[in-house]
């Protein structure tokens, strides 16, 4: 475990031993500590409003969650980091940013893996989306479930794309994942991690020419502020994880890991309904704010990103791909 030097590392370490030894005035309730980096209007934390809601209630008020939105505790890495060495319980984080510590989550991060909608959640909630969401339990990190995340697509400040050559040589922002760096390099633009919390800046100075996205996040980030063009290509879909630290997954009674999964399930079906309202309002907004919305031709980009599905042949990864999409073409 590398050492942590960021200040707001240091705050939630202070923040978390603080509600470790005063967690509450009762006893009786087990309350678990939940980070994440979105806004308090994003329909993700919306969804996690509503678990904790429904934990309480299922729990008789013995479980609740103490939510920690906007990043104040710091980045989704540095997050995961504290859910492993136990100085926080849970968190919401996107699978990308998993890949460093589960290497099975880069499945999720290929372009065009699903056929449609009925292709994503079958897998999510079958199966294959169980067993992945297992996989961290070696790295102290369990998943309980997933949350929409819709499609990301690509947005730029000044020039206008519409087929994956305009992306050539642009600076585009993407995760600090090397399935996206890998992605964006292919399609034939210069991937640039930048943390999102410093994306605003860094369109407003040019520092990157554009960045990629789901609609929501889009809005919601204010980069449609400093963004003219939203090109929806819908790339990828990489679902949202709720995950839990297995030391505090360990130290539940096996009725309050029910209760905890029944909100977590509850959660996921009211997120969704939540996801596909704000992606259409998400879309209106910023169309009204003078974004152009430009709807892509899929079959351009889904054959300029044919050659990392190349790659992929023989590695570790390609069954897992060769399962899911087998799951595309049934019934």
């Amino acid at each position: 475990m590398k050492a942590f030097s960021n200040v707001k590392v240091a705050l939630a370490l202070s923040v978390a031993a603080l509600f470790s030894s005063c967690g509450g005035e009762s006893s009786d309730v087990t309350s678990i500590r939940l980070a994440h980096g979105l806004d308090l209007q994003h329909p993700v934390h919306l969804g996690l409003e509503h678990m904790n809601t429904r934990l309480q209630e299922i729990s008789g008020g013995t479980m609740d969650l103490v939510l920690y939105p906007s990043g104040q505790l710091g980045s989704e890495r540095e997050i995961i980091e504290l859910l492993q060495i136990g100085s926080m319980g849970m968190t919401k984080v996107s699978s990308s940013s998993l890949e460093a510590f589960v290497p099975e989550m880069r499945v999720f991060s290929l372009p065009y893996l699903f056929k449609d909608q009925d292709h994503y959640w079958n897998t999510l909630q079958g199966d294959i989306g169980k067993r992945l969401l297992e996989a961290g339990t070696q790295y102290r990190v369990k998943g309980l479930g997933y949350f929409d995340a819709g499609s990301r697509s690509f947005y730029t400040t000044d020039k206008r794309v519409t087929k994956p050559s305009d992306l050539n040589g642009l600076k585009i922002r993407v995760m600090n994942s090397q399935s996206a760096v890998d992605m964006v390099n292919t399609i034939g633009g210069a991937a640039t991690p930048v943390s999102w919390g410093e994306l605003y800046t860094a369109l407003q100075q040019g520092i990157v020419e554009g960045a990629e996205n789901n609609p929501p996040s889009f809005f919601f980030s204010k980069h449609f502020e400093v963004s003219k063009y939203y090109l929806l290509d819908e790339h990828t879909s990489i679902p949202d994880i709720i995950i839990i630290g297995t030391h505090v997954w360990d130290s539940l009674t096996k009725q309050q890991q029910d209760w905890l999964t029944q909100a977590m399930n509850e959660a996921t079906e009211f997120q969704k309904k939540l996801w596909a309202e704000s992606t259409e309002t998400s879309l209106q907004k910023v169309k009204e704010a003078g974004v152009e919305v430009i709807v892509a031709d899929k079959s351009l980009f889904q054959e300029s990103v044919q050659p990392i599905y190349d790659k992929l042949k023989g590695s570790e990864l390609a069954p897992l791909v060769a399962e899911i999409k087998a799951l595309g073409e049934t019934k």
